[in-house]
């Protein structure tokens, strides 16, 4: 596990979407805690887009599910522009395989509604 660079936990800390689980269900129980939903070459995706909020119960307890996590995050990414700008920049390689992902997981989970971070 990378430790997240200051400025990047500076921005989350202050973003009200990191203040409830992603989740967001009845068994969500605990403190909220920031689950980076992405790899790429071996290493944490340290980006805003790629790090969700959730429940100790669904981080680090028996609710973990990978897959819904990675759906959070690849539909953060695919749905704001300037995310999916930056990180065409950074994971060239990826970005194809997210997005085949991301279709994937809409089959799975269906359409995710993003919310509109607040000021």
């Amino acid at each position: 596990m990378n430790n997240m660079p200051k400025k990047l936990r500076d921005e989350l800390a202050n973003d009200a979407f990191y203040e409830k689980c992603s989740v967001g269900n009845k068994d969500c129980k605990g403190r909220i805690t920031w689950e980076h939903a992405l790899y790429y070459a071996g290493k944490q995706v340290q980006e805003r887009w790629a790090i969700i909020p959730l429940c100790w119960y669904h981080h680090l307890g028996g609710g973990l599910v990978k897959d819904f996590n990675e759906w959070v995050a690849l539909n953060r990414l695919f749905h704001d522009k300037s995310f999916l700008g930056e990180a065409k920049k950074k994971y060239p390689k990826a970005i194809a395989n997210w997005k085949q992902r991301v279709l994937f997981l809409n089959k799975k989970y269906g359409s995710y509604r993003v919310k509109k971070q607040q000021d």
